[in-house]
């Protein structure tokens, strides 16, 4: 018991300068210690790179700003069909005519567009080639194609969503091989393998896998979240255009069979005929 004593004041006796060794420290050298600069960061990886760095490295960048033009005016795009949408339901269903339901609607409106295309094809498919098309045949394939054409406007861009999430990654790897190839010829020259010859070259290769997954990353996942939201807004479209065409071939279909019914001009004159003769 008293060696155990006897040690503790000892260390306790050890330990007592330790605070006053603490403020005899500058303040400014440890402030000093903690601003000093990182030798190997992303700007050293620029000037020290040479033309195949420096190039991949511009090649991530074009794809990352590719990736969130893409996704904020894609995102734009469809919430401006959803909005389009509701004021497709509010204001041409509530109409008295298909013509009426068009001219409510607003010029820059896809689903205005569909059903001009619907109206034309109803109005124009007489006294043309296209007569030879059953008139409910002709509505349905200019319908379509306006729907069509709609559906790849919504798509465009997505192509390069998904290009740039599966080769982004590859890209950083690529500038990674690349500077710790560097790296490594560097220190065989030098013939010493120090750990600040070895670990700063080879730190700012592996930015490359970093900057290469930070640009797949949202590209993989804006893809996804736009493939979504091109469904919904694709099955409002077809659904619009379903439900247009229903309404036109109803109409058209009701006035040919009346048409049909009635005798032509000649046809009455020659019933005139033999009625006389008779």
């Amino acid at each position: 018991m008293k060696l155990f004593t006897r040690s503790t004041a000892l260390l306790f006796t050890a330990l007592a300068p330790l605070p006053a060794l603490a403020q005899a420290v500058p303040a400014d050298a440890t402030q000093a210690v903690a601003n000093i600069a990182n030798p190997y960061g992303l700007s050293a990886l620029w000037g020290q790179g040479d033309l195949i760095a420096r190039g991949t490295l511009v090649a991530l960048g074009i794809m990352s700003a590719s990736t969130w033009y893409i996704l904020v005016t894609k995102v734009l795009e469809q919430h401006v069909l959803f909005r389009k949408a509701r004021e497709a339901g509010q204001k041409f269903w509530k109409s008295g005519t298909v013509a009426d339901g068009v001219k409510a609607l607003s010029a820059d409106s896809p689903f205005h567009a569909i059903a001009a295309t619907g109206v034309g094809a109803f109005e124009h498919h007489e006294g043309s080639l296209v007569e030879n098309i059953d008139l409910n045949t002709w509505i349905t394939l200019s319908i379509q194609r306006a729907v069509e054409q709609i559906v790849n406007r919504l798509q465009g861009g997505l192509a390069v969503l998904a290009t740039v999430g599966s080769t982004a990654p590859f890209v950083g790897l690529f500038g990674t091989v690349w500077g710790i190839y560097h790296a490594l010829t560097a220190i065989g020259i030098a013939g010493q393998a120090s750990i600040d010859k070895v670990a700063g070259p080879v730190g700012e290769a592996l930015i490359m896998t970093a900057l290469g997954l930070a640009t797949a990353v949202p590209a993989v996942l804006g893809y996804n979240w736009l493939v979504r939201r091109n469904k919904v807004a694709v099955e409002k479209l077809r659904g619009f255009a379903s439900d247009l065409h229903s309404v036109l071939v109803s109409g058209k279909i009701a006035g040919r069979q009346a048409a049909a019914s009635a005798p032509r001009p000649e046809q009455q004159a020659g019933q005139r005929a033999a009625a006389q003769a008779a």
